[in-house]
């Protein structure tokens, strides 16, 4: 029994964050987890930058709502749930995936929340575990299941490395070179024949 976990941001759809750093013209917004690997940093330096723009919640929505899956993204996903279980296991947040998680057929999502003060300043962020991505693989293994894990970031390492198979998918040059372990596929045809070959 498998269950397929894929990261969404850079997977699935386009960085939220650098969609929004090109809509504010706040560039140093495009800082991501292919940049940082401490996602608690990262979160926490963004809501500073956030604050010091006077930007909140409804600014950031304004930009998802603009925000299309990638190219062949959906196809891909519902040939995969045509096959077996995916979940999306994804450091992004419930007030931003929703409108995304629409646009491709409203797969599975596992993700964190905001706290969001009345103003609709973003004061702060709950993770749903420590290494949800990793924790959530493990938890899936101990009832049962293997995994199948692709990714693009620093954050997608562990969940990669713990399962049966794991990918890297459209991924940085640096992180590709420093796993030349795991192979690393460009196109959704390709992606999907090595999760169809693992299954």
């Amino acid at each position: 029994m498998n269950i397929v976990c894929l990261d969404m941001e850079g997977v699935l759809v386009p960085e939220i964050w650098i969609a929004f750093s090109e809509a504010s013209g706040i560039p140093e917004l495009k800082r991501t987890t292919r940049d940082e690997p401490d996602y608690d940093k990262l979160m926490r330096w963004r809501l500073g930058v956030l604050k010091e723009h006077g930007l909140g919640l409804k600014e950031i929505q304004q930009t998802i709502a603009r925000i299309d899956p990638l190219p062949g993204a959906k196809a891909f996903l519902d040939a995969l749930r045509s096959k077996t279980q995916v979940i999306i296991l994804s450091d992004t947040f419930e007030e931003f995936a929703k409108p995304l998680m629409e646009k491709l057929g409203w797969p599975t999502i596992f993700c964190n929340s905001l706290e969001v003060a009345d103003s609709g300043e973003i004061t702060g962020f709950k993770m749903r575990c420590p290494q949800s991505k990793l924790t959530t693989v493990k938890a899936l293994q101990s009832i049962g299941y293997e995994t199948i894990a692709a990714g693009d970031s620093y954050n997608d390492l562990g969940m990669i490395q713990a399962s049966k198979a794991g990918f890297l998918f459209k991924s940085t040059e640096k992180i590709k070179a420093d796993h030349p372990e795991l192979p690393a596929y460009e196109a959704f045809d390709d992606l999907l024949s090595a999760i169809e070959a693992a299954l």
